[in-house]
């Protein structure tokens, strides 16, 4: 059965280490997706931080083409209506209080308007991480999120100190892989949804949706929040050359890194 869906992370994946799709790498995922295959980009970022290239793959504006963002909590057509959106509540959010007391590092809410702050000092990382998703930071103190606030994603992010990041790593509880799902999507950053809340399974209820069966999806990654996608023994698994090992060894294939139009010489491979 040949290849209904193409899943594509984008930060080290799809976008080159510049912010960039390559030339020829835009060109056969508009081939694909002129062929009927479904081009899907699937990442941590919020939909602010993918429309640009949504619009660059002439993807954007159609009802019958999908996102998934947030690492999987949210997945949205292209026309604005949200499909499936998993919150977390007041609740998670002092539960996430807690977990920053155990290292010196900033912690953030994310929804689709902004990022929520409550550290009066932001770190560089922090704020680029808001630039390049086209998001505005909004610091308040604890005591001024309401009851009602919730919120798709939590990001904890260094400072100025990578060992604090693997502090945190280290020592975290038992209960928060309990709740819920954590990935290290890049050294310096943690991320955390509601358990199950991951692009793996955003993925295939997407593909459900659509009656696309497993093994004609094919996924794209490098990190952390990409290996839900990379457990699944049914779809069709691409590794970047610049992937972490755990991605490298649960692929099918390795391509090159996203600098060297990788995904464009997968799709010449396996599909067009």
């Amino acid at each position: 059965m040949g290849i209904k869906l193409i899943a594509v992370d984008l930060d080290g994946t799809l976008l080159t280490s510049n912010n960039e799709i390559l030339p020829e790498t835009e060109k056969l995922l508009k081939q694909a997706n002129e062929q009927g295959i479904k081009v899907v980009l699937a990442t941590g970022r919020p939909l602010s931080g993918v429309m640009r290239y949504s619009e660059q793959l002439s993807l954007a504006g159609k009802a019958d083409q999908y996102n998934i963002v947030f690492n999987g909590a949210v997945i949205q057509n292209l026309a604005g209506k949200v499909v499936m959106d998993q919150k977390m509540n007041y609740h998670d959010f002092t539960n996430m209080i807690r977990l920053q007391r155990l290292a010196h590092v900033n912690l953030h809410f994310e929804t689709p308007d902004c990022f929520w702050c409550c550290d009066r000092d932001l770190a560089a990382s922090l704020a680029l991480n808001a630039a390049t998703t086209n998001n505005m930071i909004k610091v308040r103190p604890v005591e001024e999120i309401p009851q009602d606030f919730s919120f798709n994603k939590v990001g904890l992010t260094m400072i100025d100190d990578l060992q604090e990041m693997d502090k945190l790593w280290q020592n975290l509880p038992d209960w928060v892989f309990a709740k819920y799902d954590v990935v290290r999507s890049f050294p310096e950053i943690i991320e955390l949804n509601l358990k199950n809340a991951s692009k793996g399974n955003a993925l295939l209820q997407l593909a459900a949706r659509l009656q696309i069966a497993p093994n004609q999806v094919m996924v794209f990654g490098d990190q952390g929040n990409d290996v839900s996608m990379f457990a699944n023994p049914d779809f069709k698994k691409i590794a970047m050359g610049n992937a972490i090992e755990a991605i490298k060894d649960s692929a099918d294939y390795v391509t090159d890194d996203n600098d060297h139009n990788g995904i464009a010489k997968a799709l010449k491979k396996f599909v067009l």
